[in-house]
């Protein structure tokens, strides 16, 4: 399958799950109309008040009136634009007064195609489990926080906690001896299988943890049908994606407000 089509599969899985996990936050905003997803949690944090070009008929009218839209709500925004893709934009960007940090690394867009078998070792006394129950996801829920360094209420606001139940999600949890210390998320859209909330707190990492949960999130995803795998990286994980056989398939820069002047 050429780089073309794994992006494409990505940008789809992307746009689905981030729509879906906004929608939970109490006050959020999602608008999915000329070729451009806006979506917008209302939390302070950038990555969940966003704005991606869904579709090539994406018009300028449609992003610069969402990017009002964004500003009006008040919560740090970002517009991700796909590195060749989305090019045409850029200029657009400029004109409304959006910048693109100088020191600001792009966000890889990763694929895995075909997803081999699971062969990660887990170390005597580490055990995955798919959560079936409200306690699993409430353990789900503590560990991510821990291991993404965010309020549990943040966390909670943007997994629902019946993400369990919902059809094509499926839901994980890492104990070691019975303490809850990874996390993973699964999400489907027709053959893409979508690696979310991989976490690890800071205790039990190196330890191939991450790269365990993250292998089983896309194994039972292809006994579910699936036979790409994706997802975005941190900086901090690419390297351990990367061994597993994931490649960069999209690379996506965040436009932002500039920050205001200093007195």
């Amino acid at each position: 399958m050429d780089d073309a089509t794994l992006a494409r599969l990505e940008h789809e899985n992307m746009i689905e799950t981030m729509s879906a996990g906004v929608a939970n936050a109490p006050g959020s905003l999602v608008h999915r109309r000329g070729g451009v997803a806006l979506l917008a949690s209302g939390l302070p944090v950038r990555f969940f008040n966003q704005l991606v070009i869904e579709r090539g008929d994406a018009t300028p009218e449609a992003v610069a009136e969402s990017v009002t839209a964004l500003r009006r709500r008040g919560q740090p925004f970002e517009v991700h634009l796909r590195r060749g893709t989305d090019d045409g934009f850029r200029s657009l960007m400029t004109e409304l007064g959006l910048i693109l940090p100088a020191e600001a690394d792009p966000m890889p867009g990763m694929a895995l195609h075909p997803i081999p078998p699971c062969a990660a070792r887990i170390p005597a006394g580490h055990e995955i489990r798919r959560i079936s129950d409200q306690a699993g996801m409430n353990d789900h829920i503590r560990a991510g926080a821990l291991g993404f360094g965010m309020p549990e209420d943040m966390l909670r606001a943007i997994v629902a906690p019946d993400t369990w139940q919902r059809p094509g999600n499926a839901v994980y949890v890492g104990y070691s001896d019975d303490e809850p210390v990874t996390t993973g998320l699964g999400f489907r859209t027709g053959r893409t299988i979508g690696v979310y909330n991989i976490a690890t707190v800071e205790q039990a990492r190196r330890q191939g943890l991450g790269a365990a949960i993250t292998e089983r999130v896309a194994t039972d995803g292809a006994a579910a049908g699936c036979d790409v795998a994706i997802l975005q990286s941190s900086p901090m994980g690419r390297p351990i994606y990367e061994r597993l056989g994931y490649r960069t398939v999209v690379e996506y820069d965040g436009w932002i407000d500039p920050p205001p002047p200093e007195p």
